[in-house]
This record gives C-alpha cells, sequence and structure tokens, in this order.
C-alpha cells in the first residue's frame, strides 16, 4: 500500500484502465473459478470412494493422492511441455494447476468423512429420503466446511501461482505484476496490481465464508459416531479407480518421467553431491521452521473463527488470508522493503525467509486449525472442567482431539514451503541454497538436465511430509 500510494491519481486511473489489465482479470478470475470448482467436485468424489467404498488398494491410493502436493506446479509444467511441446492456453493451464491442486481439498474432506456421524444417513432415509437426498441432508454438511475450505485454497493457489501460466503462456494478472516487477521501473504500478489480486482474494474468502454458513457441525456424541459401510461400486470400480488416479497422472507420473529422460540424456554440468546434500538440508529446515511459525500464528485465529462469530473475527479470518493471494515476488520485495527501511538488522536473515513462508501460507495453517477446532463440540471442555479439571486442563481435550488436522495443517506449509522459489530467491541468506533455487539457476541458464537431479530430489524430498499429510488425514477419525 505504501508503494502503491505513490503512485499520482492519474497514474492509478491509467494502469486499471489499461484494456490488458481487464483481460488479464478476467483470466485470472475464469482460472480461478475453473480450478476450485473442479477440486472441489473431484476432490470430495476421491475423498468420498476413499472414505465410504470397496475400492481395493485404499490405503496406497490414499498416499499416492496426496503425492501431487510434492511436485511443483512449474515443473509439471516443464514435464508436459517437455512431453507434448506446444500445449499452450487456458486448457493446459487449467489441467496442471487442477491436479496439482486436488490433494487440498481430499485431505481434508477424507479427514472428515471419516470423523462424520454415518448414522444420519439412515435416519434421513427412515424419514423417506432417498438415496441422494439422505446423503446430502445427512452427511454433505459434515464435510462441506473441510472441502470449501479445500478449495478456497485451490483457488488461492491458482491466483498466485506464476510458472504455470508463464510456461503455458497463458497471461493473468500475476504476468502483470512479475513483469512490472522485473522491469525496474514502475514498481508502483506493480504494488497497485498486487493489490488487485489482495481484493480477489478477500473475494473469494467472502464466497467461501458465505457458502459455508455459521452453522456448527459437531457431534455431541462424538465417541459413539458410526463409521460407514463401503459402498459396493460393482462394475463402476474400474471408472472411480480411473478418477482417483487421473490427478496422479497428470501431476506426478507424466513430470516424473519427463525429469528422469531429461536425466538419462546427462549433461555438462555434473551433479555435486555436496551441493545437493547441502540444499535438501537447507530445504528441509526452512520449510520446518515456517511451518511451525505458521501454526504459531494461526492457532489464534483458527481458534477464533471456529468459536465465535462476529464482524471482529469475521475480519480478522478474511484479512489472513489475503498473504496467500500474493506472488512470492511481492511478498519477498515487501520483506525486503520493510527489513531495509525498518529494521535493516534483519536483511537477508533466516528470520525473514521464515517469516515470509508464513505469511505466504498462514491460510493453510488457519484452514487446518479452524476445521479440526469446529469439528469438537465445546462441551466436551466443560465436562472436563466439572470433573475437576483445571481451566486450561480442560481445554487439552479440544487439543488433542484437534491435534491430527492441526498436524495435517503444519505438515501442508511445510510441504508448500518446500516449493516456494521466488520469495526464497530475494530473501535467503548469503549462500542458503534450497533445492527451489538450484533448479532455478540451472534451469535458467539453459542447463535443464542439470537441473533434473534437484527436481527429482525436491520430489522425493517433499514426498515424506506429503506422506505424513494423507495419513494424518486417515487418522483424523481416531
Amino acid at each position: 500500500m505504501v508503494r502503491a500510494a505513490q503512485l499520482l491519481p492519474g497514474g492509478v486511473s491509467d494502469t486499471l484502465a489499461r484494456g490488458q489489465i481487464l483481460e488479464w482479470t478476467v483470466n485470472s478470475l475464469v482460472l480461478v473459478g475453473a480450478v476450485s470448482l473442479t477440486c472441489l467436485v473431484l476432490g470430495v468424489a476421491i475423498a468420498w470412494a476413499l472414505a465410504a467404498t470397496d475400492l481395493p488398494g485404499r490405503r496406497w491410493l490414499l498416499v499416492a493422492s496426496a503425492v501431487p502436493l510434492a511436485v511443483p506446479s512449474y515443473v509439471a509444467s516443464f514435464g508436459w511441455l517437455d512431453t507434448v511441446p506446444g500445449m499452450t492456453g487456458f486448457w493446459p493451464t487449467w489441467m496442471v494447476l487442477s491436479a496439482a491442486s486436488v490433494p487440498y481439498v481430499v485431505l481434508p474432506t477424507l479427514a472428515a468423512f471419516h470423523r462424520a456421524d454415518h448414522a444420519l444417513v439412515e435416519v434421513a432415509r427412515s424419514l423417506g429420503r432417498g438415496h441422494w437426498g439422505a446423503w446430502r441432508s445427512g452427511l454433505l454438511p459434515q464435510v462441506a466446511p473441510a472441502g470449501l475450505a479445500g478449495a478456497l485454497l485451490a483457488g488461492l493457489y491458482a491466483l498466485a501461482d506464476f510458472g504455470t501460466p508463464s510456461l503455458m503462456r497463458h497471461e493473468v494478472l500475476t504476468f502483470a505484476v512479475y513483469r512490472q516487477y522485473g522491469s525496474m521501473i514502475g514498481r508502483e504500478r506493480a504494488a497497485l496490481l498486487a493489490l488487485v489480486l489482495v481484493v480477489v482474494a478477500l473475494l473469494l474468502v467472502l464466497l467461501e465464508r458465505l457458502a459455508r454458513g455459521d452453522g456448527r457441525r459437531w457431534s455431541v456424541s462424538g465417541g459413539a459416531t458410526r463409521a460407514a459401510r463401503p459402498v459396493a461400486l460393482g462394475v463402476a470400480r474400474l471408472p472411480i479407480l480411473a478418477l482417483v488416479l487421473l490427478p496422479i497422472l497428470v501431476a506426478v507420473v507424466v513430470p516424473c518421467l519427463a525429469l528422469l529422460r531429461r536425466l538419462t540424456t546427462g549433461t555438462r554440468r555434473p551433479v555435486d553431491p555436496t551441493e545437493l546434500v547441502s540444499a535438501v538440508w537447507s530445504t528441509a529446515v526452512v520449510a520446518t521452521l515456517g511451518g511451525l511459525l505458521a501454526i504459531v500464528l494461526a492457532g489464534a485465529v483458527g481458534v477464533l473463527a471456529a468459536r465465535y462469530s462476529g464482524r471482529t473475527v469475521a475480519t480478522l479470518e478474511t484479512l489472513s488470508f489475503a498473504g496467500h493471494a500474493l506472488p512470492g515476488i511481492t511478498i519477498g520485495l515487501s520483506l525486503v522493503y520493510f527489513s531495509l527501511r525498518v529494521v535493516p538488522s534483519l536483511y537477508q536473515t533466516l528470520v525473514v525467509l521464515v517469516a515470509a513462508y508464513a505469511m505466504l501460507f498462514l491460510p493453510k495453517a488457519i484452514g487446518a486449525v479452524r476445521s479440526s477446532v469446529a469439528s469438537v463440540s465445546p462441551s466436551l471442555p466443560e465436562v472436563a472442567a466439572s470433573l475437576g479439571r483445571g481451566r486450561w486442563r480442560a481445554q487439552l481435550v479440544t487439543a488433542r482431539l484437534a491435534a491430527p488436522g492441526i498436524a495435517a495443517g503444519f505438515l501442508l506449509v511445510v510441504v508448500t514451503a518446500m516449493k516456494e522459489l521466488p520469495a526464497t530467491l530475494l530473501l535467503r541468506p548469503s549462500g542458503l541454497d534450497t533445492l527451489a533455487t538450484e533448479i532455478w539457476s540451472r534451469a535458467s541458464s539453459s542447463a535443464q538436465g542439470a537441473a533434473a537431479p534437484y527436481a527429482l530430489a525436491l520430489v522425493l524430498l517433499a514426498t515424506v511430509p506429503a506422506v505424513l499429510l494423507s495419513r494424518a488425514s486417515a487418522w483424523g477419525h481416531r
């Protein structure tokens, strides 16, 4: 806002009145809407198939469904372009971003299916509802908040992503922001366009709040909820299995095969094992610290949003999602500006880099904390207090029951932070290289073969928290 305010009123109107800005804004809105809706429908369907059917190998399919989180969207785009040259425009961009974002919906919705009381479906049937009507009225309201929260994250990811639209030559708002920043002049205009992204993000959060509503969705008999009776798929087994595997094929299989193909062709720049190990260690450390800070910051906001309503809480929760809509370069340059002007001693330190990760991915942590705490009845701490527990010990009941979901939020931040590139390039301390920056430095110098080992190492490293995340979702009912 400080940088955008340096524009004269005429500069503001000239920037916003450009025809290209309107075109890029419409492109961004269409892409965000398409990715959000695709992830919501596909994610809920996959979560249902993994939680409530007799689909074979569901345990392994659950782990595989989380792996797209481990593949950066720009790596997936590179893999598809290397496999099918000439893929450009809206549809390839939508395909890659949707496949990469589906786990944002699958994992929390799967946990919600496990926590849900499936006896309510039978109650609805006994009152005369059909199969679809009973599922819609008895089960869907219990899993809707998790699905909507995941769709919001998918939409915000699509709004802020630059790598995939850039590689696929689909011009969106982030394209304008990056081009203005890259020109080294007119950065005030770039800041103004970044504020447009914030406005769009706030609108997405408001839409998600309206769709979620203010209803409370917990069971007073949390220990006696009835698990789902597996649905026999019959002849639909193969189509359902293909549906579950589709995002994995698009986001993981094709890109990894392309990386392996690049790796086998050799490179003029040999791999230094010491550099590779150092990059792996740096990536793991900074991503973990970013995840811890994000969970700490999200704790209060998530609990407030789950337990209290009102304008102040709604505003606080909504504003917390704004950073996730900004490209990493915007957050990075903002923190460079802030650290140099206000706290010069923090410039290019690990503290600023970790803070950037927490700002960028705070909504992922807030959504996990909010949905986990909201699923626990507030009467349980009161019962614990009536049995002699102190005030704070009674609250530990909620903390223990919400712990799997909170842990899932932490892992989600970690796996996303491992892939972050622009903010890392701007804010990393001197001498600290992550896998993402190593990939960029090699790929930008046309050494794609040399970048392949680092890209594969990033995929393997990010697979660890992704697999743990899938297990946390599966344990959400225990």
